[in-house]
């Protein structure tokens, strides 16, 4: 494994932080893709 030296605990928070955030982001832009398509959807319905 690469020798991090004394920086290690902080390097490893940080790319659990990074890809913590990350996933985060991609987890909130499914959802709210969802959320507006169901919503565009019964917009869509009552337009009659």
């Amino acid at each position: 494994m690469i020798e991090l030296g004394q920086h290690a605990g902080f390097i490893i928070t940080a790319y659990i932080g990074v890809f913590a955030g990350l996933f985060a982001l991609i987890g909130w832009s499914l959802y709210d893709s969802r959320r507006v398509s169901r919503r565009l959807a019964q917009l869509e319905g009552r337009k009659d």
